[in-house]
């Protein structure tokens, strides 16, 4: 059986960028245009499957956490040729994400752990006022 490695088509400049309502709706809009994105960009399976996750968590938070009445949050995608950068921007400085201890019963509090797990890196970008970009990267596999 003939076997043949398929290339990333991510390209040095690679990116997507959109404004979403900060709703449960807007997160999940989110997630559905990464997980397209990543699929028109040929981003490989497993990191497509865990880049989709963290764009949940971090959409999700947005709209929980970061919500402004009138407000919207962004979500942008980059991609490099050994990188994908997800970046979540919102208008509530004020709350900066941290990882939190929680009670095994809990319905909530485990989002950044995901995050955490998932990604090779992430963190928090402030500026320009009022606005805060959590983001996180997950190296590509060289083929």
């Amino acid at each position: 059986m003939n076997q043949q490695k398929i290339a990333q088509v991510l390209h040095p400049t690679s990116h997507f960028s959109v404004l979403l309502s900060p709703t449960p709706r807007g997160a999940r809009l989110a997630r559905l245009l990464a997980a397209e994105w990543m699929r028109d960009h040929e981003v490989p399976y497993g990191v497509t499957e865990a880049a989709t996750q963290v764009v949940a968590e971090l959409a999700t938070n947005a709209a929980t956490h970061g919500r402004v009445a009138g407000r919207s949050f962004r979500l942008a995608l980059l991609g490099h040729e050994d990188t994908l950068r997800i970046e979540v921007t919102d208008t509530r400085a004020e709350t900066l994400p941290r990882i939190q201890r929680t009670c095994p019963e809990g319905d909530s509090g485990r989002g950044l752990l995901l995050v955490e797990a998932l990604t090779d890196r992430w963190g928090t970008t402030l500026g320009p006022v009022p606005r805060k970009t959590v983001w996180a990267e997950l190296d590509l596999p060289h083929p």
